[in-house]
């Protein structure tokens, strides 16, 4: 099993979503971040005050998946938040020790896998 993490461009969540639902995955936890890659520093102005942002706002998905899924995974993140720009974001996956369904008690693939 593992656990992919892909951060990506906030305006590009809902493209993203759509394509784990087309690659059959599911169980995706979303969270919003800031964070700063490779992207240059932007001054904005701010009540009359030169500021420079160094943070950008970042949509964060942890989805955990077993091993078959693991490449199928990557490619929808990355082509549905893909622009070809500074900043698109990255995925980066983990070695999951152990996953455990609450409700059911269901562990590891079991656990990871969509139930009805």
């Amino acid at each position: 099993m593992k656990l992919v993490i892909g951060i990506v461009r906030p305006e590009k969540t809902n493209d993203v979503l759509e394509a784990l639902y087309r690659a059959e995955i599911r169980g995706v936890s979303i969270s919003r971040i800031q964070g700063h890659g490779g992207e240059l520093d932007r001054v904005e102005t701010y009540r009359g005050t030169q500021v420079k942002m160094g943070l950008e706002d970042k949509v964060r998905f942890e989805v955990a998946v077993s091993d078959d899924a693991v490449e199928r995974t990557i490619e929808a993140i990355c082509a549905a938040a893909r622009t070809g720009e500074v900043g698109d974001g990255k995925v980066f996956v983990h070695d999951l020790a152990e996953a455990v369904r609450i409700r059911t008690g269901e562990r590891d693939v079991n656990a990871v896998s969509p139930t009805t």
